[in-house]
């Protein structure tokens, strides 16, 4: 299985090194070729200026999962700092933050990031300001419940009886026993974040046009959706295929879903 998954990987890389090469620019204009439909020259087509729609798809991919990636990692180390803090403290501020986080996690994260872009009007400041105003809860309670359950652990007891002080216990201690769990976790949240990113982008209130992003693409796509209808279909494939090939990752990583 691991050969397999090696395998999927070092083609994706080399079709898409090769592609930056073969393909034309994503930013690159052809008015003889508007809304062509795929052929070998176009692999996805041109879109209503005659830009690659393949070019911008992959072009897309690093704006749309470097900023998937960037806001998750950030949400992720802030929520699970927050939650083992909290989880290992105790007293009030254990009942404190797992109550914020509960109230936060209820907020849709497109209409903070409606309020986020009203604010700041649109782009990625907006983006990644709505993303994490709300995406470090999952983290915190998952690590909140974990760093309970590990804290109550024997050899918790034993290394603190030992001496070993609170930052000790948690990074040599509790940490090692519960990551595990949280890069599942991490895994089952890109699909969320992925949607997210995309789903404001789609709404105006992310990346701006010309530059290619997968939801801005399909937003721009959806007034030729009859005529041309790969100018939708290949960016929704896009991320429909990414966030369902990482939940199963993270499926697979969970001790408590994945399989054996």
């Amino acid at each position: 299985m691991r050969r397999r998954w090696l395998g999927l990987a070092s083609l994706l890389v080399v079709v898409t090194v090769a592609a930056h090469f073969l393909l034309p620019g994503p930013l690159a204009v052809d008015y003889s070729a508007i809304l062509a439909p795929p052929s070998l020259g176009h692999p996805l087509g041109t879109d209503q200026l005659g830009r690659d729609a393949a070019a911008r798809l992959l072009a897309g991919a690093r704006l749309t999962l470097g900023l998937t990636v960037a806001t998750l990692l950030v949400t992720a180390l802030f929520g699970t700092a927050v939650g083992m803090l909290s989880g290992y403290a105790g007293g009030p501020l254990g009942r404190v933050v797992p109550r914020i986080a509960d109230m936060l996690a209820a907020l849709p994260t497109i209409l903070v990031g409606l309020f986020v872009a009203a604010a700041l009007g649109p782009g990625l400041l907006s983006i990644v300001a709505a993303v994490c105003l709300v995406g470090w809860t999952p983290f915190a309670r998952q690590a909140y419940h974990l760093t309970v359950r590990e804290s109550a652990r024997d050899y918790v007891g034993a290394a603190r009886t030992l001496g070993a002080g609170p930052l000790r216990l948690l990074i040599r201690h509790i940490t090692p026993n519960i990551a595990g769990p949280l890069l599942a976790h991490l895994f089952l949240r890109f699909a969320g974040t992925l949607l997210t990113v995309s789903g404001l982008s789609f709404l105006g209130l992310g990346v701006q046009p010309p530059a290619p992003e997968w939801g801005s693409m399909v937003a721009e796509g959806r007034a030729y959706l009859f005529g041309a209808p790969h100018l939708v279909l290949a960016p929704a494939a896009a991320v429909i295929l990414t966030a369902t090939l990482t939940t199963l990752v993270g499926r697979r990583l969970d001790p408590d879903r994945g399989s054996p």
